[in-house]
């Protein structure tokens, strides 16, 4: 039976990549900080799908508390196959119009958080030559949008990396690059998306259906909507200099969105 741990596993697209999965009849560790709502997760999945769901509670900018994550994915007895590194948060204003200490905190759990977790799984998913990591990451990773793109940039940037060291293992590594998705990250985070259109939205349960799809085929990138992919290839192509004066000219006031 395969298992899957999920961060952020209590709503939005963790909680759809739980729903992905436990479809396919894995077994599941639910991470994040509210356990009631874990609970509710875990219980709902346990009666649609018949799977295991176990609830792990942690905050994963707490050292002690992410080190039972840790612990937990290094675990040799109970092994887990896959990981989803999906925790994150956003800031509602650009850099340097936040505290900070938000932006430390921001930087470390979009990076250093999966970096650690990645780290604790590797070693296990080598000797069994079989496993995968998904890293959520966003199209705001694509154009100099801030600190958050930039983090984004980073575990973009390290996936396809460790795609490439971990492919002689059998260990597939994913990038999740979503654009705009229906969960509570703007809202948590303060962002007014009131102008966006509807065009731009993306459903949680389609970005996950098509990261399954994408990790069955072994592709590098996942990337949900012709118009994201078409943004991603334009990006790609297009001299920097440009993008970066068109993004200066569009630049969002503080209060306004990224995608994720």
């Amino acid at each position: 039976m395969t298992t899957v741990l999920i961060t952020g596993a209590n709503a939005g697209l963790g909680a759809a990549f739980a729903r992905g999965f436990a479809a396919k009849g894995c077994d599941l560790v639910l991470v994040a900080r509210d356990k009631g709502r874990l609970d509710a997760v875990a219980a709902e999945l346990g009666r649609e799908f018949g799977v295991t769901c176990e609830v792990l509670p942690a905050d994963l900018l707490d050292a002690e508390e992410r080190a039972t994550v840790e612990d937990r994915l290094a675990d040799r007895d109970h092994p887990v196959d896959i990981l989803v590194n999906n925790a994150g948060f956003g800031l509602p204003a650009p850099f340097p119009y936040s505290p900070i200490a938000d932006e430390e905190r921001m930087l470390d759990l979009l990076v250093k958080v999966p970096l650690r977790l990645t780290h604790a799984l590797l070693p296990g998913l080598r000797e069994r030559r079989r496993g995968a990591v998904l890293n959520v990451s966003s199209v705001a990773g694509l154009l100099p949008t801030g600190t958050y793109g930039a983090a984004k940039a980073w575990v973009t940037a390290f996936s396809e990396s460790l795609r490439v060291d971990m492919e002689p293992y059998g260990v597939r590594v994913l990038a999740v690059v979503p654009g705009f998705t229906r969960t509570e990250f703007q809202q948590r985070a303060g962002m007014d998306v009131s102008a966006l259109r509807e065009a731009v939205w993306l459903e949680p349960d389609a970005v996950v259906a098509k990261a399954l799809r994408d990790l069955a085929r072994r592709r590098p990138l996942s990337i949900t909507g012709r118009r994201y992919q078409a943004y991603a290839l334009a990006v790609r192509h297009l001299p920097r200099g440009f993008v970066a004066r068109k993004m200066a000219r569009e630049r969002r006031a503080p209060g306004q969105g990224a995608a994720r």
